[in-house]
């Protein structure tokens, strides 16, 4: 084998053990949920093949069609993800733009709908694979709850150290649990083949024509069976289109079906095991084992959710959605691999409140659907501006399409809200909290700059009058941080009227996050002479990188320009924020900005500066 299909077969693995955690693991549920009393479907070879119909066209027209085939035809510079998607389609308008800001809106909402399905994904997974102890003995249920909030806590305990060591073992882990759960849905499936008619798409259309509004309602739980969607789509850039497609149509695809056509003809042969199909299917010598795979399984996928959230807490950050959150580098050869403390933390909490709450996947599974469908719609409407402004695509295609790809989204969608009190207000609660936040520091942070950019001094006529009667001159390079490269800084300004004195070298720095996953090494750093001793010295970096003010001033270098950090020191402004009264936002999002202004890690340790180098000069800014 070459190296080319070493390094394929590697990274298919890979996804398999990454992407697929999520999706790959709703055979513990989904059925079971789709046939639970309250829904009032009768149990018989229609309503088994019905449903079975449903899911097999939910799964190729959501996962195989949507975003194997269409989504992933829109990455950004090779990356997925709602975000990704709104930085990509955000380019296509002008800064000001209403349509811009819509864009980003909408963004914004898909992410925020996304952390509410985060926060439910491991519990609602890990408790599906423990309640098979049910199984073994129905004496053992009371130590479910328990036995799952130690395995979530120690899950989210685990973080801070890295996930690396462990991570190597999960492609194996869910080669090995597809490969079982495909074993035992053929098995089932070869004691009544009939079940397999389901793929004929008439089985799910005479379904709802018979159910009608029943039919509807119960697409909250056939929902279940593509939640992890969004998964393929976000994680590409870790593995690449080709690895990802060649494991669901490879392995995924055919494992899932197969498993849930076996539970469908295990409940058409014995009704009595439609209240856990999944387990039923498992013989008595095997429950053990199967729930410890299980289990694995379900700590997989939520570790991959863990992972996607915390990608997606620093998306965020470098698109200026969310404040400067602490960001620890869990491996120094994966860049990818980081944890983020507050959102770490906030997960935690979350989940451990859903899984005693809650008590059981039965109960938890009302809430799932809602969020996840609302990101994929948010996604199909990008998906729209990128097929109309990029690609460039007839809108006689693309508006059909658009309809049919985000009617199918609502339909699952409005079907999901059904269930709001049931669990479903959960995710949206999360969902609203992160959405009010996001966009409160964005609106927030452009008011900030509107205000210091009115009140600075343009910086050339700055140079040119400080030339004419220069300050006194101390040796050494003085670094002054700012977001506005053409404006003078507030802390050179207090530095100049409290020292009265300038650097040798004075160096204006701004770092700029793009909307680019990532930035050419040869293009990252820009250097302008202002002559009479004045530099700016601009970082552009993408939102998948993490800025590093020293190994950038090392890397100007190779523009010739040397930096001795013994002989540099940092000025830093430091803000603190006004809320006043008939400012640029309600007042109560006036103090949410500055509550989470407080929040925000230290310019220093997250650009990475030497604490020791670093001077804080501060300001008020009434927004």
């Amino acid at each position: 084998m070459n190296t080319s299909k070493q390094k394929l077969s590697a990274l298919t693995i890979g996804a398999i053990g990454v992407v697929f955690g999520d999706i790959g693991t709703s055979p513990l549920y989904a059925l079971k949920e789709s046939f639970k009393p309250e829904h009032g479907i009768p149990l018989n070879e229609a309503t088994v093949l019905g449903i079975l119909s449903l899911m097999f066209w939910s799964l190729m027209t959501l996962v195989t069609v949507k975003y194997l085939i269409f989504m992933m035809r829109a990455d950004n510079k090779g990356e997925g993800g709602i975000l990704a998607l709104t930085a990509l389609a955000q380019r296509c308008f002008s800064f000001s733009s209403r349509a811009r800001w819509w864009v980003i809106v909408v963004g914004i909402f898909g992410a925020a709908m996304f952390f509410g399905d985060a926060v439910i994904t491991p519990a609602v997974s890990i408790l599906g694979a423990v309640e098979g102890l049910k199984e073994v003995s129905p004496s053992l249920e009371q130590f479910i709850v328990p036995i799952v909030v130690g395995i979530v806590i120690a899950l989210f305990a685990i973080q801070r150290h890295g996930t690396a060591a462990i991570a190597k073992l999960f492609g194996p882990t869910m080669v090995v649990w597809f490969a079982i759960i495909f074993a035992l849905g053929i098995a089932q499936v070869y004691k009544n083949p009939a079940v397999l008619a389901a793929i004929n798409p008439l089985y799910s259309i005479e379904f709802l024509l018979e159910y009608k509004f029943l039919a509807f309602v119960l697409l909250g739980s056939v929902v279940l069976c593509v939640t992890g969607a969004e998964a393929l789509y976000a994680d590409m850039g870790h593995f690449g289109k080709k690895p990802i497609r060649y494991a669901w149509f490879a392995m995924v695809w055919p494992a899932l079906l197969m498993n849930y056509f076996g539970q469908g003809a295990l409940v058409l042969a014995d009704a009595s095991a439609v209240s856990n199909p999944f387990y039923k299917m498992v013989p008595a010598w095997g429950l053990i084992p199967m729930i410890v795979l299980a289990t694995a399984a379900a700590i997989i996928a939520s570790q991959a959710t863990i992972s996607g959230a915390f990608s997606m807490t620093k998306q965020a950050i470098q698109l200026g959605y969310l404040p400067r959150f602490a960001i620890t580098h869990t491996s120094e050869k994966e860049v990818g691999q980081i944890y983020v403390p507050f959102t770490n933390w906030l997960m935690m909490i979350s989940v451990v409140g859903l899984v005693i709450a809650f008590k059981n996947s039965d109960n938890l599974a009302a809430a799932y659907g809602i969020a996840v469908t609302m990101t994929m719609l948010m996604a199909t409407l990008l998906l729209y501006v990128v097929m109309t402004r990029i690609w460039k695509w007839n809108k006689w295609l693309v508006v059909p399409l658009t309809i049919i790809l985000a009617g199918n989204d609502v339909m699952f969608m409005g079907a999901c809200l059904l269930k709001f009190l049931d669990g479903g207000w959960f995710p949206l609660v999360i969902g609203a909290i992160m959405f009010t936040v996001m966009s409160t520091w964005l609106r927030g942070r452009q008011i900030v700059r509107k205000v210091t950019n009115e009140s600075a001094m343009p910086l050339k006529l700055f140079v040119d009058s400080i030339s004419a009667s220069p300050p006194h001159k101390v040796a050494g390079t003085g670094i002054f941080m700012t977001v506005n490269p053409d404006g003078v800084p507030n802390a050179m300004l207090h530095n100049l009227k409290h020292n009265k004195v300038l650097h040798e070298r004075v160096i204006i720095l701004s770092i700029v996050n793009e909307d680019i996953p990532y930035v050419p090494k040869e293009d990252y750093v820009w250097i302008e002479d202002m002559k009479h001793g004045f530099w700016k010295v601009t970082g552009h970096y993408g939102f998948k990188e993490q800025p590093d003010v020293p190994k950038m001033l090392a890397d100007c270098k190779l523009q010739s320009m040397d930096f001795n950090m013994m002989e540099t020191t940092f000025f830093i402004n430091r803000e603190t924020l006004i809320a006043t009264p008939g400012g640029g936002m309600a007042l109560w999002r006036e103090h949410l900005f500055v509550w989470m202004s407080h929040l925000a890690a230290k310019a220093s340790d997250y650009f990475r500066i030497p604490t020791n180098r670093v001077v804080e000069l501060g300001t008020q800014v009434e927004i």
